[in-house]
């Protein structure tokens, strides 16, 4: 029988190569890999784990936009982003995360549907827990289909 006082686990990382990591998220058993840059000593064969973090941000504002509309009078049809990340050194971070985001949403959308959806993903919960120090550079373009 398991600790009742210990903590019920989300993820297991597993140290495999030289500068790589297995991730695993234990609920559906699905992995992925990350290397360091090649830059920094790595292969550059995956993701890094300030792509990841960079990555993270793409997706959390994706994904809360696609839960705000759920219910509204208009859909989201479709998201593309692009990221760009900028490190910076001394100490060694992301400095800012540059996104520009094409947006895909019905004709229905209006352009006050359009401010809230913006101000809703600017405000996801992975770019509310990245350091101010690094900037957030977010574009929006929307098209109505």
């Amino acid at each position: 029988m398991s600790n009742p006082d210990s903590p019920t686990w989300n993820y297991k990382v597993s140290y495999v190569d030289p500068l790589r990591t297995e991730n695993t998220h234990l609920k559906s058993g699905q992995t992925l890999l990350t290397d360091a840059p090649t830059d920094n000593h790595g292969l550059g064969e995956a993701f890094s784990p300030t792509d990841l973090l960079s990555t993270s941000l793409a997706a959390c504002v994706m994904t809360i936009m696609g839960i705000h509309v759920h219910g509204k009078d208009y859909d989201l049809l479709g998201i593309d982003t692009q990221v760009q990340k900028t490190m910076a050194a001394n100490p060694r971070r992301v400095a800012a995360i540059v996104m520009e985001l094409d947006v895909r949403v019905s004709a229905q959308a209006t352009d006050q549907d359009l401010k809230v959806l913006e101000r809703v993903a600017r405000a996801c919960p992975v770019a509310q827990s990245l350091h101010p120090d690094v900037k957030q550079d977010l574009t929006f373009r929307f098209v109505r289909a």
